[in-house]
């Protein structure tokens, strides 16, 4: 599932681009001392998913994302992100105003970096 997910990760926040090459399963699961009947689950699972395609004899690659796929996956994290903000909040005792006050000066802040 871990690398399932790294994977995923990399694959909708662009830093593993349309095809480009995966390491080999063999490869992978040997740095990262695991099976390699696990590695190659989660390939499967990411071809299944469509974020990779496997050529054969020549491995896996990242498979072309459709745009709005890669978008509604980010507003579900965001969806989420923000349920777990509302619940610490609520244990805080604090108001949707502190938490946008909260917010635009994180922005603020990041609007410079």
């Amino acid at each position: 599932m871990q690398i399932y997910t790294q994977l995923k990760e990399n694959i909708i926040n662009g830093t593993l681009k349309a095809d480009e090459p995966l390491p080999s399963i063999r490869n992978l699961a040997k740095d990262l001392r695991i099976s390699v009947i696990t590695t190659k689950r989660a390939y499967d699972e990411l071809e299944k998913d469509g974020f990779i395609y496997t050529i054969t004899g020549k491995g896996c690659f990242v498979a072309r994302q459709d745009i709005s796929l890669l978008q509604e996956e980010n507003l579900k994290k965001i969806e989420s992100h923000i349920q777990e903000i509302l619940k610490l909040a609520k244990s805080c005792d604090l108001s949707a105003e502190d938490i946008i006050e909260m917010f635009s000066t994180i922005m603020e802040e990041n609007e410079y970096e």
